[in-house]
């Protein structure tokens, strides 16, 4: 038996990468993003009580533009079109 810090084991890191696809292309298709846009997805789980818990959070980089950030409440399997409708219109005043 072989132990380390890169064995098999942990979370699946190829089903995170599916869902953070997903949720690219989502928002992609709901906020008519380019293909230069550089859209970055994470799930993260906060420990906090402050938190909600876990949380997706959105960096979406246009060339030329500032950097934007959008938090979800929710999981990235979660995350629906509907969802990151309500997330653009309270970062975008």
């Amino acid at each position: 038996m072989r132990f380390g810090l890169f064995g098999k084991g942990g979370p699946d890191k190829s089903e995170a990468a599916a869902q953070a696809n997903r949720v690219k292309t989502l928002l992609r298709a709901v906020a008519g993003l380019p293909e230069e846009a550089a859209i970055a997805v994470n799930e993260i789980l906060c420990a906090d009580p402050a938190c909600p818990g876990t949380e997706t959070v959105i960096l979406v980089m246009n060339p030329g533009a500032k950097t934007k950030a959008f938090k979800l409440a929710m999981a990235m399997a979660e995350v629906t079109p509907e969802a990151l409708r309500v997330a653009l219109t309270k970062t975008d005043q």
